[in-house]
């Protein structure tokens, strides 16, 4: 169950994929969003847990939330704009 009910833009169930596949299906579908929607993603990969929030902080998204529900990770991401460099 999101921890964010109202706000969740998109859903991405990458469950039985490992590594680095749940973070490229993100980034796909992050690429599609609008700046503000939120991406819930779930993923049953132990490595995503230091995968997401790597890949957040690279490509400037804000990871909102990240938890464990039945066994599986879940994070909540911002789609933010890219950072200027």
């Amino acid at each position: 169950m999101s921890k964010h009910p109202n706000k969740i833009a998109v859903e991405l169930d990458a469950t039985g994929l490992m590594c680095p596949m749940p973070v490229l299906r993100a980034r796909r579908f992050l690429d599609d969003m609008t700046v503000g929607e939120i991406l819930q993603v779930t993923a049953s990969d132990p490595a995503s847990v230091h995968d997401m929030p790597a890949f957040c902080r690279m490509a400037g998204h804000k990871l909102l939330m990240a938890y464990v529900e039945d066994d599986n990770y879940i994070f909540e991401i911002e789609k933010c704009l890219p950072s200027e460099t």
